[in-house]
């Protein structure tokens, strides 16, 4: 065994202080990517969830770490045979963190509101297929739905559905109210956002922690120090190229999962060169999956055919409708006239698996005549000119909202894809009652958007969160896009 030197020994003990762990009651959890506000109704990026999902937010229904749903605000439910009236059963004594009383008229104000037509809920469809909102009484909210939904109730769990009140929906951005175990303390912009344990919560005797830190660290360097320091005590979603020195090291544990995180070539199918199929076959030929997986995520990804989770009973595998063949692609651009090469635009947000898999298809794009001129930009000049503007021809992100293919039926979004077949395919799945029968159309539905070249579907991110040794109840995958301190505790 390898000895440590005097030197090297006062080396460690500077780099972590003895005080460093000292506090048990609290957790500093790093992240990468700071959110615009903390309102997950009026902004579509995941960090916001990854922040106040089921710490400061709650809604109807849950969704544990195993992907089931379970009760939130709502303790019970009845549903109707046909699957379009849900009756929930509210809990009793739950209080908004400003000290207002949780009621059902919450719950319709809330839903109503993202129904409206000036709703930015990136899940408004869930709230306008609502017929209507009754409330018989403060505890009992019965919601009929236009059409029956199947997922109804795990949509009831997800960010976009958390219940606010009327008196604090208005600044939840900067000063977000709700009912979950913590509460807001400060937003230092640029550095953290703290929360603490709130102590109107209904069952909080079971909350271990006093403090929890959302600490952003996007450089990956920074990231390794700020956990060797003892700054960070949970990493997810931790940059994979750094992973192996914590695997090694007794301090602390690695955890490998799972997420819903579709990693793709984002293709705006309505710019001048992409709407011919034959330039986004070309693009399809031309991935070459493994090579971007092991360059970019050092093999932590799994790769896809196209916009579907592996790990869904209901996925089918069409990585080979447009297999790797750089002369299949050389033609295919041929045949669309572009012989002598073409360039497109390539803007990519801060992530290192965008910013690193973007250099990797750049150099694979530029083997069959494509030139990608690569735009590093941040994610706000990201969500305006790519996701808002459409202002662009090719970008590479993650989609991690859970069964999100239904995306696809808005022409609108920015993959500007219009396909009534698609729409149609799409309308069966989410009405179909019967889990075989849904499964049919879904997988009809990720057979059309393969064969369409929709946009280059590259793996499944996958999820690796480092662990200080000690810290227990820390999610492995990531059945929504949240981080369940409410779970967490040290040990003695």
């Amino acid at each position: 065994m390898k000895k440590l030197t005097l030197s090297a020994l006062a080396v460690a003990a500077v780099v972590v202080p003895a005080t460093a762990y000292a506090a048990k009651d609290s957790v500093v959890l790093g992240m990468r990517l700071e959110p615009r506000g903390l309102d997950p109704r009026a902004k579509a990026e995941a960090a916001i969830s990854q922040i106040t999902l089921y710490n400061l937010y709650e809604g109807l229904t849950r969704i544990n770490k195993s992907g089931e749903v379970t009760p939130g605000l709502a303790e019970s439910w009845t549903v109707s045979d046909d699957q379009t009236t849900y009756t929930f059963n509210l809990r009793k004594g739950v209080k908004f963190h400003d000290g207002t009383d949780f009621d059902s008229g919450d719950v319709k104000w809330t839903f109503e509101a993202n129904a409206a037509e000036d709703s930015t809920n990136k899940r408004k469809k869930y709230f306008t297929n609502m017929a209507s909102i009754e409330t018989p009484d403060a505890h009992t909210v019965r919601i009929t739905l236009k059409e029956a939904r199947p997922t109804f109730l795990f949509n009831m769990g997800e960010t976009t559905a958390i219940v606010v009140g009327p008196e604090s929906a208005a600044s939840n951005g900067t000063k977000p109210v709700g009912t979950g175990p913590f509460e807001f303390s400060k937003w230092v912009k640029g550095d953290s956002v703290t929360l603490t344990k709130s102590a109107s919560y209904r069952d909080a005797g079971s909350i271990k922690l006093s403090k929890v830190t959302f600490k952003f660290i996007n450089d990956a360097s920074a990231q390794v120090a700020a956990l060797l320091s003892g700054d960070v005590d949970v990493f997810p979603n931790f940059d994979p190229k750094n992973v192996a020195q914590f695997k090694a090291d007794p301090g602390f544990e690695v955890l490998e999962g799972t997420t819903e995180g579709e990693t793709i070539l984002s293709t705006n199918n309505k710019s001048d060169k992409l709407k011919d199929i034959r330039v986004r076959q070309a693009i399809a030929h031309a991935l070459n999956r493994q090579e971007i997986i092991d360059g970019a995520m050092f093999g932590a990804g799994t790769p896809i055919g196209t916009h579907f989770a592996p790990h869904n009973p209901a996925y089918v595998d069409l990585i080979n409708t447009y297999p790797y063949d750089p002369a299949k692609a050389k033609a295919l651009l041929k045949e669309a006239g572009h012989g002598d090469g073409l360039t497109l635009s390539l803007k990519l947000p801060p992530p290192t698996y965008a910013r690193d898999g973007g250099q990797i298809v750049a150099a694979q794009l530029a083997k069959v005549g494509i030139k990608a001129e690569i735009q590093n930009v941040e994610w706000p000049v990201w969500l305006k000119e790519v996701y808002k503007e459409k202002n662009y021809d090719l970008s590479i992100v993650s989609h991690v909202e859970p069964n999100d293919i239904g995306i696809y039926t808005n022409p609108k979004y920015y993959f500007q894809y219009d396909s009534q077949e698609f729409r149609d395919i799409m309308k069966k799945a989410d009405s179909a009652l019967d889990p075989a029968e849904r499964t049919k159309h879904l997988q009809a539905a990720q057979r059309k958007i393969a064969e369409d070249a929709v946009n280059g579907y590259l793996f499944q991110f996958a999820k690796v969160t480092v662990v200080r040794k000690g810290l227990q109840g820390v999610w492995q995958n990531a059945p929504v896009w949240a981080n369940d301190m409410a779970a967490i505790s040290w040990s003695n």
